[in-house]
């Protein structure tokens, strides 16, 4: 036996059973590609409203038809014995009907992000796992990431690279289509969204900065930007600042605007750390420059993905909280819906 660049994965007898509602180009592209790369994890079943859909992906990855569902016939997979976690990735409006739906089901849940659109539909998300008794965690693929995970140990970790960090900046936005890409076309609808570019992509520069600085902010200040004549019922701009107790400033944005911005980067009192792109599927950057020099590091087998699905496995399997809980995603909820109140009010509201 050679040297292990990682562990050898579970037997597939052994591996936790996934099944993925909604075959959207996430799910299509990311998850259900690396869950055949995981160690613990598993497909096992397929939820669409779209029959041929499910079929064609069900052959291609073997799922046979009788563990595929529709969103009609969806409460049958309570019998399916071969389902240990369902996996939501639909619209954000419809993320606490499917929760509560998949509990009712008797199955833990991993949710995508942003976990639903108000504080209370996060926290009935909550409770409806805590009575069933299941796991509920959120997809923050980022905090799984090896580039994110070492630009924490960077900025927060005991080696203390930039000294005490003082400011962040962080910026995600990218080019909002709703006519071209079928994608996008929930994405422009607030009803389906809940909101617009703070909630799909905005979310990153607020969770990046909090796991970044290790702090809950204390106070928010924002304001609308980049109005546009397209026909988008949701805001395509927000700019924000955010405080934390130890006097740390987070400057952060979010565009439909602009093109393909994901960047975070932190300042210190000895340095600063940057992370360009912080949050793309494929390429992460991170930086760190010092008065002794500047290094880019390289960080070999970075999958994101399949480092959240084998921790959500694990979760399941030993029904233990995971890295990222429902309650993760409820303090992200609760601060986007400060600063939509700060953005509208013109006023710094407090945490």
């Amino acid at each position: 036996m050679p040297e292990l660049q990682q562990p050898l994965p579970d037997a597939p007898d052994e591996k936790v059973g996934f099944a993925v509602v909604g075959l959207g180009a996430y799910a299509l592209n990311q998850i259900i590609p690396n869950l055949g790369s995981t160690q613990h994890a598993k497909l096992t079943a397929l939820v669409s409203g779209n029959a041929e859909k499910a079929r064609t992906v069900g052959r291609a990855y073997g799922v046979m038809e009788e563990h595929q569902y529709s969103y009609d016939d969806f409460d049958r997979i309570a019998e399916d014995d071969s389902v240990d976690v369902i996996y939501i990735i639909l619209p954000n409006a419809l993320h606490r009907e499917w929760t509560e739906r998949a509990f009712a089901a008797g199955k833990h849940v991993l949710c995508e992000k942003p976990m639903a659109v108000t504080a209370e539909d996060c926290r009935a998300m909550i409770d409806a796992g805590k009575r069933a008794g299941k796991q509920l965690m959120i997809g923050y693929r980022a905090q799984y990431d090896p580039y994110n995970l070492r630009a924490i140990e960077l900025v927060r970790g005991e080696e203390k690279a930039i000294g005490e960090p003082h400011l962040v900046f962080t910026e995600h936005g990218r080019m909002l289509k709703p006519k071209e890409e079928q994608r996008d076309e929930w994405r422009a609808v607030k009803e389906l969204a809940g909101g617009g570019s703070l909630y799909d992509i905005g979310i990153y520069s607020l969770n990046g900065a909090r796991y970044l600085l290790g702090e809950e902010p204390v106070s928010v200040t924002a304001n609308y930007r980049e109005p546009s004549e397209k026909e988008v019922d949701v805001e395509e701009g927000v700019a924000w600042t955010m405080k934390f107790p130890s006097g740390a400033t987070a400057n952060c944005s979010s565009s439909y605007r602009v093109e393909q911005a994901k960047r975070i980067f932190v300042q210190g009192t000895e340095g600063e750390v940057t992370l360009d792109p912080a949050t793309d599927y494929y390429v992460r950057n991170l930086y760190v420059k010092t008065k002794e020099k500047n290094t880019q590091l390289i960080i070999p087998q970075a999958n994101q993905f399949t480092a959240m699905l084998d921790e959500m496995a694990l979760a399941a399997r030993e029904n233990r909280t995971p890295k990222t809980p429902g309650e993760e995603g409820l303090r992200d909820v609760t601060i986007m819906q400060a600063i939509y109140r700060a953005a509208d009010s013109g006023k710094e509201v407090t945490l």
